[in-house]
Protein backbone atom coordinates (compact mmCIF):
# COMPACT_ATOMS: atom_id res chain seq x y z
CA UNK A 1 0.00 0.00 0.00
CA UNK A 2 1.21 3.51 -0.72
CA UNK A 3 0.05 7.10 -0.88
CA UNK A 4 -1.63 7.61 -4.22
CA UNK A 5 -3.20 10.62 -5.87
CA UNK A 6 -5.48 10.62 -8.90
CA UNK A 7 -3.66 9.82 -12.17
CA UNK A 8 -0.30 9.78 -10.38
CA UNK A 9 2.50 7.26 -10.84
CA UNK A 10 4.17 5.25 -8.05
CA UNK A 11 7.88 5.60 -7.35
CA UNK A 12 10.36 4.66 -4.64
CA UNK A 13 12.84 7.18 -3.25
CA UNK A 14 16.48 6.67 -2.26
CA UNK A 15 17.57 9.72 -0.24
CA UNK A 16 21.26 10.28 0.38
CA UNK A 17 22.70 11.87 3.50
CA UNK A 18 24.84 14.98 3.55
CA UNK A 19 24.18 17.09 6.62
CA UNK A 20 22.76 20.53 5.83
CA UNK A 21 22.89 19.65 2.13
CA UNK A 22 19.79 17.60 2.89
CA UNK A 23 17.90 20.88 2.39
CA UNK A 24 18.38 20.24 -1.34
CA UNK A 25 16.34 17.06 -0.86
CA UNK A 26 13.75 19.13 1.00
CA UNK A 27 13.36 21.10 -2.23
CA UNK A 28 13.12 17.92 -4.32
CA UNK A 29 10.37 16.50 -2.10
CA UNK A 30 8.55 19.84 -1.94
CA UNK A 31 8.44 20.05 -5.74
CA UNK A 32 7.26 16.43 -6.11
CA UNK A 33 4.52 16.99 -3.55
CA UNK A 34 3.44 20.26 -5.16
CA UNK A 35 3.40 18.70 -8.63
CA UNK A 36 1.22 15.82 -7.42
CA UNK A 37 1.87 13.44 -10.30
CA UNK A 38 3.92 10.86 -8.39
CA UNK A 39 3.11 8.64 -5.41
CA UNK A 40 5.49 7.19 -2.85
CA UNK A 41 5.61 3.51 -1.98
CA UNK A 42 9.03 2.98 -0.37
CA UNK A 43 11.66 5.43 0.89
CA UNK A 44 15.20 4.49 1.84
CA UNK A 45 17.06 7.22 3.69
CA UNK A 46 20.33 7.80 5.48
CA UNK A 47 21.26 10.63 7.86
CA UNK A 48 19.67 13.81 6.46
CA UNK A 49 17.88 11.54 3.98
CA UNK A 50 16.42 9.62 6.91
CA UNK A 51 15.21 12.86 8.49
CA UNK A 52 13.54 13.92 5.26
CA UNK A 53 11.97 10.47 4.88
CA UNK A 54 10.34 10.32 8.30
CA UNK A 55 9.21 13.96 8.21
CA UNK A 56 7.66 13.37 4.77
CA UNK A 57 5.87 10.24 5.97
CA UNK A 58 4.64 11.96 9.13
CA UNK A 59 3.39 14.96 7.17
CA UNK A 60 1.49 12.76 4.70
CA UNK A 61 -0.29 11.10 7.60
CA UNK A 62 -1.12 14.44 9.22
CA UNK A 63 -2.34 16.35 6.20
CA UNK A 64 -1.65 14.71 2.86
CA UNK A 65 0.66 16.35 0.37
CA UNK A 66 0.22 19.87 1.70
CA UNK A 67 0.70 18.57 5.24
CA UNK A 68 3.97 16.94 4.14
CA UNK A 69 5.19 20.18 2.58
CA UNK A 70 4.43 22.06 5.79
CA UNK A 71 6.10 19.39 7.93
CA UNK A 72 9.31 19.56 5.86
CA UNK A 73 9.35 23.36 6.11
CA UNK A 74 8.84 23.24 9.90
CA UNK A 75 11.62 20.70 10.31
CA UNK A 76 14.24 22.61 8.32
CA UNK A 77 13.28 25.93 9.90
CA UNK A 78 13.79 24.31 13.31
CA UNK A 79 17.19 22.99 12.17
CA UNK A 80 18.12 26.52 11.10
CA UNK A 81 17.36 27.84 14.58
CA UNK A 82 19.17 25.02 16.39
CA UNK A 83 22.78 26.23 15.99
CA UNK A 84 22.78 30.04 15.77
CA UNK A 85 26.38 30.49 16.95
CA UNK A 86 27.93 28.25 14.30
CA UNK A 87 25.84 29.57 11.40
CA UNK A 88 25.85 33.29 12.24
CA UNK A 89 27.32 35.25 9.34
CA UNK A 90 27.44 32.23 6.99
CA UNK A 91 27.63 32.96 3.27
CA UNK A 92 24.29 32.35 1.58
CA UNK A 93 25.66 31.05 -1.73
CA UNK A 94 28.58 28.88 -0.57
CA UNK A 95 27.58 27.99 2.96
CA UNK A 96 30.98 29.15 4.15
CA UNK A 97 31.14 29.88 7.87
CA UNK A 98 32.44 33.09 9.39
CA UNK A 99 36.11 33.08 10.54
CA UNK A 100 35.07 32.93 14.21
CA UNK A 101 32.70 30.01 13.53
CA UNK A 102 35.46 28.12 11.67
CA UNK A 103 37.77 28.58 14.67
CA UNK A 104 35.03 27.31 16.99
CA UNK A 105 34.41 24.31 14.74
CA UNK A 106 38.13 23.54 14.56
CA UNK A 107 38.49 23.32 18.34
CA UNK A 108 35.30 21.29 18.68
CA UNK A 109 36.74 18.74 16.27
CA UNK A 110 39.90 18.36 18.35
CA UNK A 111 37.82 16.90 21.19
CA UNK A 112 35.66 13.83 21.52
CA UNK A 113 31.89 14.29 21.96
CA UNK A 114 32.28 13.07 25.54
CA UNK A 115 34.76 15.91 26.18
CA UNK A 116 33.06 18.93 24.57
CA UNK A 117 29.47 17.66 25.03
CA UNK A 118 29.43 15.54 28.22
CA UNK A 119 25.68 16.04 28.70
CA UNK A 120 24.98 14.70 25.18
CA UNK A 121 23.01 17.77 24.13
CA UNK A 122 21.57 17.11 20.66
CA UNK A 123 19.18 19.71 19.17
CA UNK A 124 18.00 17.14 16.61
CA UNK A 125 16.64 14.99 19.43
CA UNK A 126 14.37 17.80 20.56
CA UNK A 127 13.26 18.62 17.01
CA UNK A 128 12.48 15.03 16.04
CA UNK A 129 10.74 14.11 19.31
CA UNK A 130 8.64 17.29 19.21
CA UNK A 131 7.63 17.24 15.56
CA UNK A 132 7.07 13.53 14.81
CA UNK A 133 4.45 11.23 16.29
CA UNK A 134 6.36 7.96 16.07
CA UNK A 135 3.51 5.82 17.36
CA UNK A 136 1.39 6.98 14.45
CA UNK A 137 4.34 6.88 12.03
CA UNK A 138 4.91 3.18 12.76
CA UNK A 139 1.47 2.50 11.24
CA UNK A 140 2.26 4.44 8.04
CA UNK A 141 1.47 2.66 4.76
CA UNK A 142 4.82 3.88 3.42
CA UNK A 143 7.66 1.37 3.51
CA UNK A 144 10.52 3.19 5.21
CA UNK A 145 14.09 1.89 5.40
CA UNK A 146 16.34 3.95 7.68
CA UNK A 147 20.04 3.07 7.70
CA UNK A 148 22.38 3.12 10.71
CA UNK A 149 25.84 1.63 11.21
CA UNK A 150 26.78 -0.60 14.15
CA UNK A 151 29.77 1.23 15.64
CA UNK A 152 31.42 -2.01 16.79
CA UNK A 153 30.90 -4.30 13.79
CA UNK A 154 30.40 -1.83 10.94
CA UNK A 155 27.30 -3.77 9.89
CA UNK A 156 24.31 -2.07 8.35
CA UNK A 157 21.13 -1.93 10.44
CA UNK A 158 17.96 -1.09 8.53
CA UNK A 159 15.12 0.17 10.67
CA UNK A 160 11.81 -0.42 8.94
CA UNK A 161 8.57 1.47 9.42
CA UNK A 162 7.30 -0.59 12.35
CA UNK A 163 10.66 -0.21 14.18
CA UNK A 164 11.06 3.56 13.91
CA UNK A 165 11.70 5.71 16.96
CA UNK A 166 13.51 8.88 17.94
CA UNK A 167 16.60 6.76 18.66
CA UNK A 168 16.66 4.97 15.30
CA UNK A 169 16.37 8.23 13.36
CA UNK A 170 19.08 9.90 15.48
CA UNK A 171 21.28 6.83 14.99
CA UNK A 172 21.10 7.27 11.23
CA UNK A 173 22.42 10.84 11.57
CA UNK A 174 24.94 10.29 14.37
CA UNK A 175 28.28 11.78 13.32
CA UNK A 176 30.79 10.21 15.75
CA UNK A 177 32.94 13.34 15.83
CA UNK A 178 30.01 15.45 17.06
CA UNK A 179 27.55 13.16 18.85
CA UNK A 180 27.60 10.31 21.34
CA UNK A 181 26.83 6.92 19.82
CA UNK A 182 23.11 6.09 19.92
CA UNK A 183 22.45 2.89 21.86
CA UNK A 184 19.59 0.66 20.69
CA UNK A 185 18.98 -2.82 22.12
CA UNK A 186 22.40 -2.67 23.79
CA UNK A 187 24.27 -1.86 20.56
CA UNK A 188 25.94 1.47 19.67
CA UNK A 189 25.12 3.08 16.33
CA UNK A 190 26.73 5.75 14.18
CA UNK A 191 25.72 7.52 11.00
CA UNK A 192 24.19 5.15 8.46
CA UNK A 193 26.34 6.59 5.67
CA UNK A 194 29.28 4.41 6.79
CA UNK A 195 27.29 1.32 5.74
CA UNK A 196 24.77 2.58 3.14
CA UNK A 197 24.22 6.05 1.73
CA UNK A 198 21.46 5.15 1.02
CA UNK A 199 20.56 1.44 0.81
CA UNK A 200 18.92 0.73 -2.57
CA UNK A 201 18.44 -3.04 -2.27
CA UNK A 202 15.33 -2.93 -0.02
CA UNK A 203 13.57 -0.84 -2.66
CA UNK A 204 14.37 -3.57 -5.19
CA UNK A 205 13.55 -6.53 -2.96
CA UNK A 206 10.62 -5.34 -0.87
CA UNK A 207 8.71 -2.82 -2.99
CA UNK A 208 6.48 -3.53 -5.98
CA UNK A 209 6.94 -0.21 -7.77
CA UNK A 210 9.37 -0.52 -10.66
CA UNK A 211 10.75 3.02 -10.47
CA UNK A 212 13.46 4.22 -8.07
CA UNK A 213 14.40 7.90 -7.92
CA UNK A 214 17.89 8.46 -6.51
CA UNK A 215 18.34 11.85 -4.83
CA UNK A 216 22.09 12.32 -4.46
CA UNK A 217 23.96 15.00 -2.55
CA UNK A 218 27.51 13.81 -3.27
CA UNK A 219 28.71 13.47 -6.89
CA UNK A 220 30.19 10.10 -8.01
CA UNK A 221 33.24 12.05 -9.23
CA UNK A 222 34.52 14.48 -6.60
CA UNK A 223 36.41 16.92 -8.85
CA UNK A 224 39.90 18.31 -8.28
CA UNK A 225 42.40 16.59 -6.01
CA UNK A 226 42.41 18.08 -2.48
CA UNK A 227 45.64 19.49 -1.09
CA UNK A 228 45.02 21.36 2.16
CA UNK A 229 44.61 19.37 5.41
CA UNK A 230 40.96 20.46 5.68
CA UNK A 231 40.20 19.51 2.06
CA UNK A 232 41.88 16.12 2.51
CA UNK A 233 39.94 15.44 5.71
CA UNK A 234 36.65 16.35 4.06
CA UNK A 235 37.38 14.27 0.95
CA UNK A 236 38.33 11.28 3.09
CA UNK A 237 34.99 11.50 4.87
CA UNK A 238 33.09 11.91 1.60
CA UNK A 239 34.79 8.85 0.11
CA UNK A 240 34.08 6.82 3.24
CA UNK A 241 30.41 7.78 3.07
CA UNK A 242 30.20 7.09 -0.68
CA UNK A 243 32.03 3.78 -0.98
CA UNK A 244 29.25 1.38 0.02
CA UNK A 245 26.68 3.15 -2.16
CA UNK A 246 29.02 3.10 -5.17
CA UNK A 247 29.70 -0.61 -4.68
CA UNK A 248 25.99 -1.35 -4.45
CA UNK A 249 25.22 0.59 -7.63
CA UNK A 250 28.03 -1.14 -9.52
CA UNK A 251 26.74 -4.52 -8.34
CA UNK A 252 23.24 -3.66 -9.53
CA UNK A 253 24.60 -2.53 -12.90
CA UNK A 254 26.62 -5.73 -13.34
CA UNK A 255 23.71 -7.93 -12.28
CA UNK A 256 21.46 -6.15 -14.77
CA UNK A 257 24.01 -6.69 -17.55
CA UNK A 258 24.32 -10.38 -16.61
CA UNK A 259 20.54 -10.82 -16.67
CA UNK A 260 20.33 -9.16 -20.09
CA UNK A 261 22.93 -11.56 -21.53
CA UNK A 262 21.54 -14.70 -19.89
CA UNK A 263 20.00 -17.37 -22.11
CA UNK A 264 18.65 -19.24 -19.11
CA UNK A 265 15.26 -18.66 -17.46
CA UNK A 266 15.48 -15.70 -15.12
CA UNK A 267 14.92 -16.01 -11.38
CA UNK A 268 12.86 -13.65 -9.27
CA UNK A 269 15.75 -11.26 -8.55
CA UNK A 270 16.81 -11.12 -12.19
CA UNK A 271 13.24 -10.37 -13.26
CA UNK A 272 13.03 -7.61 -10.66
CA UNK A 273 16.29 -6.08 -11.89
CA UNK A 274 15.14 -6.21 -15.49
CA UNK A 275 11.93 -4.34 -14.77
CA UNK A 276 13.53 -1.75 -12.47
CA UNK A 277 13.65 1.81 -13.79
CA UNK A 278 16.26 4.08 -12.23
CA UNK A 279 16.12 7.86 -12.21
CA UNK A 280 18.39 10.55 -10.78
CA UNK A 281 18.16 14.04 -9.32
CA UNK A 282 21.50 15.28 -7.99
CA UNK A 283 23.12 18.45 -6.68
CA UNK A 284 25.66 18.13 -9.49
CA UNK A 285 27.72 21.24 -10.22
CA UNK A 286 26.21 23.03 -7.22
CA UNK A 287 28.54 21.06 -4.93
CA UNK A 288 31.58 22.58 -6.62
CA UNK A 289 30.78 26.07 -5.34
CA UNK A 290 29.93 25.07 -1.79
CA UNK A 291 32.44 25.53 1.03
CA UNK A 292 33.98 22.43 2.57
CA UNK A 293 32.24 23.15 5.89
CA UNK A 294 28.84 23.83 4.28
CA UNK A 295 27.38 20.49 5.41
CA UNK A 296 27.44 21.96 8.92
CA UNK A 297 25.99 25.33 7.91
CA UNK A 298 22.39 25.64 9.05
CA UNK A 299 21.60 29.32 8.46
CA UNK A 300 18.07 29.62 7.10
CA UNK A 301 19.02 31.67 3.98
CA UNK A 302 21.57 28.98 3.00
CA UNK A 303 19.10 26.15 3.59
CA UNK A 304 16.45 27.98 1.58
CA UNK A 305 18.93 28.48 -1.26
CA UNK A 306 19.54 24.71 -1.32
CA UNK A 307 15.79 24.07 -1.17
CA UNK A 308 15.20 26.34 -4.14
CA UNK A 309 17.95 24.58 -6.10
CA UNK A 310 16.35 21.22 -5.32
CA UNK A 311 12.96 22.52 -6.47
CA UNK A 312 14.42 23.84 -9.73
CA UNK A 313 16.22 20.56 -10.50
CA UNK A 314 13.04 18.61 -9.81
CA UNK A 315 10.91 20.82 -12.05
CA UNK A 316 13.45 20.27 -14.83
CA UNK A 317 13.46 16.50 -14.21
CA UNK A 318 9.66 16.26 -14.21
CA UNK A 319 9.44 18.26 -17.44
CA UNK A 320 11.97 15.99 -19.13
CA UNK A 321 11.15 12.59 -17.66
CA UNK A 322 7.72 12.33 -16.02
CA UNK A 323 6.42 10.46 -19.05
CA UNK A 324 9.22 7.90 -18.59
CA UNK A 325 8.07 6.80 -15.13
CA UNK A 326 6.86 3.21 -15.38
CA UNK A 327 8.37 2.85 -18.85
CA UNK A 328 12.15 3.09 -18.79
CA UNK A 329 15.21 4.20 -16.84
CA UNK A 330 16.39 7.76 -17.39
CA UNK A 331 19.92 7.24 -16.07
CA UNK A 332 22.51 4.64 -17.06
CA UNK A 333 24.03 3.57 -13.75
CA UNK A 334 26.63 1.46 -15.54
CA UNK A 335 28.10 4.62 -17.08
CA UNK A 336 27.53 6.89 -14.09
CA UNK A 337 28.94 4.64 -11.37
Amino acid sequence: MFFRARKSRPINLALQGGGAHGAFTWGVLDALLEDGRVDFEGISGTSAGAMNAVVLAHGLLQGGREGARQALARFWEAVAHSAPLISAGADVESGGLSPSARVMLYWIQQLSPQQFNPLDINPLRDIVSTQIDFERLRASPLQLFIAATNANSGQLRLFRTAELSVASVLASACLPTLHHAIEIDGEPYWDGAFAANPAVFPLLYDCSSADILLVLLSPPVQGTTPHSPEEIRRRSQDLAFQSTFLREMRSIARAHEFAERSLLPLGRLERRLMRANLHLIAMGELTQRLATESKLTTSLPFLEMLRDQGRACTHDWLAAHHQDIGRRSTVNIGELF
